[in-house]
């Protein structure tokens, strides 16, 4: 469900950095049928250069933020997040992404952490995020300290 995104992103955007992140860029990681999207672009305000093509490809602006863009497909099921292609943003979710991909072990970590938690039942999607934070913290400190960032 990716490929087609990023095809149709590339094409609005040539040179942008396009990397699937988020639950269903990781194999055998259970995940909520969303595909989410980043983007890093050279200049996060210059929206003319880079919103007004996602606009003509289809997305649609959901959130406007400082340093963060957030478009997704009117059907819900893609989620496209623009940052400025340095931002931090980019590179956790990214370490974050590829340490999932790399570690059985924190993959499974994340797994049972998110089971757990869709178990409990959450009426507030932002709270079942926060909920995940103990996970992911614990995961991320072990990326960087293999990676040294």
């Amino acid at each position: 469900m990716f490929v087609p995104h990023k095809q149709r992103i590339r094409a609005a955007l040539p040179l942008a950095l396009i990397e699937h992140i988020g639950s269903t860029s990781v194999p055998g990681l259970p995940a909520k049928p969303i595909i989410d999207i980043v983007v890093g672009v050279d200049d996060v305000t210059a929206e003319e250069d880079y919103l007004v093509p996602l606009l003509a490809a289809g997305y649609l602006l959901r959130v406007r933020e400082p340093g963060h863009r957030l478009v997704r497909t009117p059907e819900l099921d893609v989620l496209v997040h623009v940052y400025q292609r340095d931002d931090s943003a980019v590179r956790n979710y990214l370490l974050f992404r590829d340490r999932l991909r790399a570690s059985a072990s924190d993959r499974e970590l994340y797994a049972t952490t998110k089971r757990r938690l869709i178990a409990q039942g959450f009426d507030d999607m932002n709270a079942y995020s926060d909920a995940k934070t103990e996970a992911i913290a614990a995961i991320m400190a072990r990326a960087r300290g293999e990676s040294g960032k």
